[in-house]
């Protein structure tokens, strides 16, 4: 009889992965884990519930995941307009009657890769960004609650990120981040849809 997560996960999560998902215990209280779970469903030897989430501590509130967003948006901005200015990379320079637009592709090119790269590199070691980790959250893959791998949160990333970058800024970030305070029964953004990922809290 297999013990395995579901068929369908892609790549297995690593056994020493800290945060990969648990059977409910059988008794206990207090804990993220206490709730009774749903009647498990026709899976693989039994082990899951057929409720994913099951297991896994409980979904964020979207209001705190949006103050983490906010943190994060701040800190990958400050190195932006560091390396910017650095480098002389403006939104845009005006020289006499001159007004130079080309170099606002670059600037966006540079705060797109920033920005997927610092929740890429972030989220893959510990599910975590820094504003998700002073405020008690992390991303958990939504079958069986392990650390994103880094294909995952790769695609997770640039949903987030490339539109916001090049085209639609904090109205995409609003949309993307936003969809979270409607969806159910997941409170995913539309980030997470594309990555099947949910984020949740760890304290």
């Amino acid at each position: 009889m297999s013990s395995e997560p579901p068929p369908g996960s892609g790549q297995q999560p690593p056994d020493d992965d800290p945060f990969r998902k648990q059977p409910p215990p059988a008794e206990g209280s207090g804990s993220p884990y206490s709730a009774p779970p749903p009647p498990y469903g026709d899976t693989p030897g039994g082990s899951y519930p057929a409720d994913p989430l099951a297991g896994m501590p409980p979904l964020a509130p979207s209001g705190r995941r949006t103050l983490a967003r906010i943190i994060d948006m701040i800190l990958v901005a400050i190195v932006v307009g560091l390396v910017t200015w650095g480098f002389g990379v403006n939104e845009y320079n005006v020289n006499g009657d001159n007004v130079q637009y080309g170099k606002s592709l670059a600037q966006s090119l540079l705060a797109a890769v920033l920005y997927i790269a610092y929740d890429t590199v972030m989220i893959t070691r510990s599910g975590q960004t820094l504003g998700k980790k002073w405020l008690g959250m992390r991303v958990a893959n939504l079958d069986n609650g392990s650390t994103p791998s880094a294909q995952t949160t790769l695609i997770r990333s640039a949903v987030l990120w490339i539109p916001f970058a090049f085209c639609c800024a904090c109205v995409w970030t609003a949309i993307s981040g936003g969809w979270s305070y409607f969806d159910k029964p997941y409170k995913q953004g539309l980030h997470d849809k594309a990555a099947k990922t949910v984020v949740v809290s760890t304290g």
